[in-house]
């Protein structure tokens, strides 16, 4: 059997400390404010965009979702008021999707948690290395 080289090992170690620690703020997102991670970034991404919507694509690609995928995702949390479904002036085919003031609101309830997740998750973890880990993981990401 072929083994992993010390890059692709790297790519295995990165998708399973990305699923463990998804889970991880998912569980404590969840079981404190009732939403879960996925659902923390498509507020938070609402909330960083100009006038607090996206085009639902647009959504999908800042979250790392298919378009479907997120289509799925967006209907418990629009029968909840944390977002709304909109449509462009300038086009009616093109889905918008509004942060609402509940999105907003949930959104200020979550940023603590995060914060403090932050903290907790990363404590073992220098600066340095920190940064050097956010750096790489720029590059991957782009």
């Amino acid at each position: 059997m072929k083994t992993l080289n010390p890059r692709a090992k790297t790519l295995v170690d990165l998708w399973l400390a990305s699923e463990r620690i998804s889970a991880r703020i998912d569980h404590n997102l969840g079981a404190v404010h009732g939403v879960g991670y996925v659902e923390f970034m498509v507020l938070y991404q609402l909330a960083r965009s100009p006038d607090l919507r996206m085009r639902r694509v647009d959504l999908a690609t800042a979250i790392g979702r298919t378009a479907s995928g997120v289509t799925r995702l967006l209907k418990p949390m629009e029968k909840i008021g944390l977002i709304a479904r909109d449509s462009s002036d300038r086009d009616a085919r093109v889905s918008l999707v509004t942060l609402t003031p509940s999105g907003r609101d949930r959104l200020e309830d979550t940023l603590s948690t995060m914060n403090e997740l932050g903290q907790r998750l990363t404590q073992a973890v220098g600066d340095s290395q920190l940064d050097s880990a956010a750096a790489a993981l720029a590059i991957l990401r782009d």
